[in-house]
C-alpha cells in the first residue's frame, strides 16, 4: 500500500522525500483538542515541549505490552484503535491479540526530519506501533480450526516481519501480511481514529506504524 493523503502545509514536506506516492484533496478535518498547540520550535538550544495534560493507558479492547504516557484526547484515538485491531484480527486469526507492542509515546522532541518541528510525540499525540502478540487457542479451539498449526499456537506478527512478508496463501505469513494490510486499510477508512498514518512505505518506518493527530491528514503505508 503506497499512497499519500494530506490537509495543511506542515503536510507539504513529506512530498519531497515521496515521489511514488500520490496526493490527492480530502474532507475538512474535525476540530480536535491539540489543533490550538504550535508546532515550531528553535533549531538550536534545548528543546521545550508545551505543558499538556498526560494520563497513562493500558488499554480497554486490547492491552498494550507496556503503559503508555498520552493525552487524554488521544487515549480515546487509540481505545477506538484497540477495537479496530480486535476486529480486523478476529476475522484473520479468529481471536484479538493480547497484547499491542510499541516503541514509545510520549517523548519531547522534534521530528527527526524537520527539526524545527515538534514532533507529535512531544504532545503524547502519537504512538509508534512495532506488532501484536497472540495467545494460543485453547484446546477445544484447536479441535476446530482451521488456522495452520503455527497460527494455533502463540505467535507474534511484526511490522518489520510481516508487511512484505511472502508465503502460500495459507502459510503462517500470508496470514501475518493480511492481518497488518487489512488492519491499515480499516484505519484508512477510518480517518477519525488517526490523521497520521505513516508505515513502511516512509522512510525510517520499516519496523513500525506510527500514528498520531496532528493538525493536517497525512497517510503513507
Amino acid at each position: 500500500m503506497h499512497r499519500l493523503t494530506l490537509i495543511g502545509p506542515l503536510a507539504l514536506a513529506a512530498l519531497l522525500a515521496l515521489t511514488t506516492a500520490t496526493a490527492h484533496a480530502d474532507a475538512p478535518l474535525e476540530p480536535y483538542t491539540l489543533d490550538s498547540f504550535g508546532r515550531t520550535v528553535a533549531v538550536d538550544g534545548p528543546m521545550r515541549c508545551p505543558d499538556v495534560e498526560l494520563v497513562q493507558h493500558t488499554g480497554e479492547h486490547v492491552r498494550w505490552k507496556k503503559a503508555l504516557k498520552v493525552h487524554p484526547a488521544f487515549a480515546q484515538r487509540l481505545i477506538a484503535f484497540e477495537a479496530v485491531v480486535a476486529e480486523v484480527a478476529t476475522r484473520v486469526y479468529g481471536r484479538a491479540p493480547a497484547r499491542i507492542t510499541h516503541f514509545g509515546s510520549y517523548n519531547c522532541r522534534r521530528i527527526r526530519r524537520y527539526p524545527d518541528l515538534l514532533s507529535e510525540h512531544g504532545l503524547g499525540n502519537a504512538i509508534d506501533v512495532a506488532g501484536f502478540e497472540f495467545a494460543a487457542l485453547s484446546r477445544a479451539e484447536k479441535k476446530t480450526s482451521k488456522l495452520p498449526r503455527a497460527l494455533q499456537r502463540s505467535f507474534s506478527a511484526t511490522v518489520l516481519d510481516h508487511w512484505h512478508a511472502e508465503g502460500p496463501e495459507h502459510s503462517a505469513k500470508a496470514h501475518h501480511r493480511r492481518f497488518l494490510r487489512e488492519l491499515a486499510a480499516e484505519l484508512e477508512r477510518r480517518p477519525e481514529i488517526f490523521r497520521v498514518m505513516l508505515g513502511p512505505a516512509y522512510p525510517g518506518h520499516d519496523n513500525h506504524f506510527h500514528f498520531d493527530c496532528a493538525p493536517y491528514r497525512l497517510v503513507v503505508l
